[in-house]
């Protein structure tokens, strides 16, 4: 068995304890890269996306990269798209990466566009 990282092992504890306490919320996952920001509501019971957004959509695409603004658009974008879906309350999925910054960005611009976490 590979020995994981510090980053790998954070990322499972979060996924483990959300899983522990989300119950049957679906789940706001966040990637970022240095390029771009990708969000995603995922219902785990059903193994499916509800709604998806990123800093690649045409939209978005040019406008914006891996800044602060640009995860504010993806936040108010996701938050429109999972509503909707029919999607109101979620729980926050930090994907390993710590809640400051562009993730923090995105988290508060969801909330504003509706989404409760």
């Amino acid at each position: 068995m590979a020995k994981l990282t510090l980053f790998e092992r954070r990322r499972q504890r979060v996924r483990t304890s959300l899983r522990k306490r989300g119950g049957t919320r679906p789940r706001l996952s966040i990637h970022r890269s240095g390029r771009h920001i990708y969000a995603q509501v995922i219902d785990d019971k059903a193994g499916r996306t509800v709604a998806a957004a990123s800093t690649l959509d045409k939209e978005l695409k040019g406008k914006t990269g891996a800044t602060v603004t640009g995860a504010q658009e993806v936040g108010r974008q996701l938050a429109e798209r999972a509503k909707a879906a029919g999607v109101t309350q979620v729980v926050f999925d930090r994907g390993g990466f710590l809640f400051h910054g562009r993730v923090k960005a995105l988290a508060d611009a969801a909330r504003e566009g509706g989404l409760e976490f």
